[in-house]
C-alpha cells in the first residue's frame, strides 16, 4: 500500500509540474492541432519508410544483381544502425538548440536522404544514403514526442499521444501494400521518392506554423558520451543483425560485441563526470521512469518479433501471395489506430498504471494465441488473433508513454521515445 501511494504521489506531482511547463510553453499563437498535424507528417513519413522498403528488397536485389541474403540486407540495417546510434544524442541537441531547429533538420535530412536513395546508381551508394536517411529519422523521432507534450496541456497529453500512435499505425500498415503497388507498377526507386513531397510539405508547414517558445538549455554538448553511445549502439545493432549470417562465433562479430559492450559499460562512468551528460542516469532511480522503460522495451521486443516472423509464416509456410501477405499484416496496426486515441483519452482521466498493465496483459494473451497458428489456420483465425494483440498494444502504449513523457518533461528533458 505504501508503494502504491508513493507511485501515485509521484504521478500527481509529475502531472502538476507538467501542467505548469505546458502552460508556459503553449502560448496562444501555437495551435495544438496544427502541431499535431506537423508531427503527424514527419512521423508518418519515417514509419512509412520503415515498412515500405522491406517488401521491395527482392526487386532491388534483382536490379543490382546481388543475392537477396547478402549486402542488400544493409538497406534495412544501415537505417536502423544510424537511427540507434544518434537517437538519444538528437534528444540532447534538442535540449540545447531548440526543438524546432532539430525537427526541421530531421525533415530536411530525411527528405534529402530519400532523394539520394531513389537516385542511387549502385548498391553501396544506396546503403550509405539509407544511413543518411536514418540520421534524419532519428532527429524526427527524437523530437516528435516533446513537440506534442509541449503543445498539449497535461490533461490532454494522453489523447495527443494516442493520435500520434494512429499516425504510426497508419504508416506501418499501409507500407507493405503501398510498397508492393509502387514496385510492381512503377519502380522500387519510387518507394523513396514518395517521401520527397511529404517532406517538403512538412518543412513548409513547420516554418509557417510552429513557434519555438521553449527555454533552451545552455549546457555544453558531451562529445565523448555521444561517441560512446553511438559506437555502443551501432556495434551491438550491427552484430545482432548479422549474427545468424556470419556466425555467432565469428571473430568480427565477437569484436563488435566486445566493442559495443565496453562502450556502453564505460558510458555511465564518463557521464558521471560531466555537467551536461547525454544520458542523465539519475532518472533511473525513479521507479516510474525505470518500470515504464522496461515495459516499453519488452513490449517492442514482442511486437517486432511478430512483425518479423509473420511474413515468413505467410509466404514460406502458407504460400500466400505478396499482396495478400501485406494485407494480412495490417489488422494489428489498424487496431492500434482505432483504439489508441480512446486509450490515451481514458488515461488522461483515470491514470496510466492499471490501464497500461491491462493492455500488456491482453497483448501477452494475443501473442499466446498467435503462437497456436498452424498450416491449417483460416484467414479469420489469423486476423482475430492479430486484433487481440493490436488491442493490447493500443491500450498499453498511450498510457505508458504519457506517464513516461510527463516525467521527462517535468525534468526538462527531450528524451526520444519510439512509438
Amino acid at each position: 500500500m505504501k508503494s502504491q501511494n508513493t507511485s501515485s504521489s509521484i504521478e500527481q506531482q509529475t502531472s502538476q509540474t507538467t501542467e505548469t511547463t505546458s502552460n508556459a510553453v503553449n502560448h496562444g499563437d501555437m495551435n495544438k492541432w496544427a502541431v499535431l498535424a506537423i508531427v503527424g507528417i514527419g512521423v508518418f513519413m519515417a514509419t512509412l519508410d520503415s515498412s515500405i522498403v522491406n517488401i521491395s528488397l527482392p526487386a532491388i536485389a534483382s536490379h543490382f544483381q546481388v543475392p537477396l541474403n547478402g549486402a542488400v540486407e544493409w538497406i534495412i540495417i544501415a537505417y536502423l544502425v544510424a537511427t540507434a546510434a544518434v537517437l538519444l544524442t538528437a534528444g540532447r541537441l534538442a535540449d540545447m538548440l531548440g526543438r524546432k531547429v532539430v525537427w526541421i533538420s530531421g525533415l530536411a535530412v530525411f527528405t534529402l536522404g530519400s532523394t539520394l536513395c531513389g537516385a542511387a546508381p549502385n548498391l553501396p551508394i544506396l546503403i550509405v544514403s539509407r544511413a543518411f536517411q536514418g540520421l534524419g529519422g532519428a532527429l524526427i523521432m527524437a523530437v516528435s514526442p516533446a513537440l506534442l507534450t509541449s503543445a498539449f496541456p497535461a490533461h490532454e497529453r494522453g489523447r495527443a499521444l494516442g493520435f500520434n500512435a494512429v499516425t504510426v499505425a497508419l504508416g506501418v500498415s499501409v507500407g507493405p501494400t503501398l510498397g508492393g503497388l509502387i514496385t510492381s507498377s512503377l519502380s522500387w526507386r519510387w518507394i523513396f521518392y514518395v517521401n520527397v513531397p511529404i517532406g517538403i510539405i512538412g518543412i513548409i508547414a513547420t516554418l509557417r506554423i510552429l513557434k519555438e517558445s521553449m527555454k533552451r538549455n545552455s549546457g555544453r554538448f558531451d562529445p565523448l558520451g555521444a561517441l560512446l553511445l553511438a559506437v555502443g549502439m551501432a556495434s551491438l545493432t550491427g552484430s545482432l543483425s548479422f549474427g545468424g549470417e556470419i556466425g555467432w562465433t565469428s571473430p568480427i562479430l565477437l569484436a563488435l560485441v566486445v566493442l559495443g559492450v565496453l562502450s556502453l559499460v564505460a558510458l555511465p562512468f564518463v557521464e558521471a563526470q560531466v555537467a551536461s551528460p547525454i544520458i542523465d542516469f539519475s532518472l533511473f532511480s525513479n521507479r516510474v521512469f525505470l518500470s515504464a522503460n522496461i515495459s516499453l522495451i519488452l513490449n517492442f521486443l514482442a511486437l517486432f518479433a511478430v512483425s518479423v516472423m509473420l511474413p515468413f509464416y505467410f509466404e514460406e509456410l502458407r504460400h500466400f501471395r505478396t499482396e495478400l501477405a501485406g494485407l494480412l499484416l495490417t489488422p494489428l496496426p489498424l487496431t492500434i489506430a482505432l483504439i489508441a486515441p480512446l486509450s490515451g483519452s481514458l488515461a488522461d482521466r483515470v491514470g496510466s498504471r492499471w490501464l497500461a498493465a491491462t493492455g500488456m496483459t491482453i497483448a501477452c494473451i494475443g501473442l499466446i494465441l498467435i503462437s497456436q497458428l498452424n498450416a491449417q489456420s483460416s484467414i479469420f483465425d489469423i486476423i482475430w488473433r492479430l486484433v487481440v494483440v493490436g488491442a493490447g498494444q493500443a491500450i498499453f502504449q498511450s498510457p505508458n508513454n504519457s506517464a513516461l513523457l510527463g516525467l521527462l518533461l517535468a525534468r526538462g528533458r527531450d528524451w526520444p521515445l519510439a512509438f
